[in-house]
């Protein structure tokens, strides 16, 4: 095993493969609906996918988006977020 593959395994994995769903909250002036009966769906695919969506929307309007995927423990919760999905979308770069 070389320096670079131990490093490798000392971080936590994330799978950009795994399914994941990109959400709208439905939204007035920027602000979510408290009328509205929940968020509808923008894109159905691999957390990559959502990742890329969510990042190319505007950043003033991400609070209104969020990605549901399966935790990937200890990154990845069951809904992520606006700072969280930036992080990810850095590491993916990175990696």
């Amino acid at each position: 095993m070389t320096d670079s593959d131990e490093r490798l395994t000392d971080h936590p994995h994330v799978s950009f493969d795994a399914p994941a769903v990109l959400p709208k909250w439905a939204s007035l002036d920027n602000h979510r609906r408290a009328s509205a009966t929940g968020p509808y769906l923008l894109v159905e695919g691999a957390l990559d996918e959502c990742i890329r969506a969510f990042m190319a929307k505007p950043a003033h309007q991400r609070h209104l988006y969020e990605i549901h995927s399966e935790p990937q423990a200890p990154l990845i919760a069951d809904v992520l977020s606006g700072q969280i999905v930036a992080e990810l979308a850095r590491l993916r770069d990175f990696l």
